[in-house]
């Protein structure tokens, strides 16, 4: 759906995306691949990755909640599109972390050949990673594309309706 909302709500409702992908394509490809570099020398320094991820998705879930209260809103419910699917990356990286720890426990306590291990971790728990990531850029980047289209999923509107909001088409959207 197709609201008509100012340009500061559609620059503003285009901040939760952003972060979001900052986070996908800066953290999770970007600083993976040059912390990779370096992570024959020291590979405590993939941890970094993580411990921002974290960060980031954190931050968004807290500012999707505080934006109930005092954004507009068009800007509050594109709060909520990122927060949801930060919500879904956290389960994803927690599965990775779960896997890991899997992995680990069974090179150290079960017998599993180290190479085994490492092969079971990036397997099972590195790739499904990778694949969201990817698609969660794909799908992001329409959800910024819709933010300054002045465009809402249907589900937001069913989910927050306004009674007060313009509509200027009606079209349902494709975006989950």
């Amino acid at each position: 759906m197709r609201f008509d909302v100012s340009d500061y709500e559609t620059r503003k409702a285009g901040v939760p995306h952003e972060i979001f992908l900052t986070n996908l394509i800066g953290n999770h490809i970007l600083m993976a691949i040059a912390a990779g570099g370096v992570a024959g020398s020291f590979p405590w320094v993939m941890a970094i990755i993580p411990v921002i991820s974290f960060g980031l998705l954190g931050y968004s879930l807290w500012r999707a909640r505080r934006s109930r209260q005092r954004d507009p809103w068009f800007v509050m419910c594109h709060w909520q599109v990122s927060a949801r699917r930060s919500r879904l990356f956290i389960l994803v990286l927690l599965g990775l972390v779960g896997i890991a720890v899997a992995a680990w426990a069974a090179h150290v306590y079960g017998g599993v050949m180290k190479e085994a291990a490492i092969a079971l971790a990036i397997g099972i728990g590195l790739l499904p990673v990778m694949v969201t990531v990817l698609v969660l850029i794909l799908v992001e980047s329409d959800a910024l594309h819709q933010a300054h289209q002045g465009k809402l999923p249907g589900w937001v509107f069913e989910r927050f309706p306004n009674p007060e909001a313009k509509v200027i088409s009606d079209h349902p959207e494709v975006a989950a």
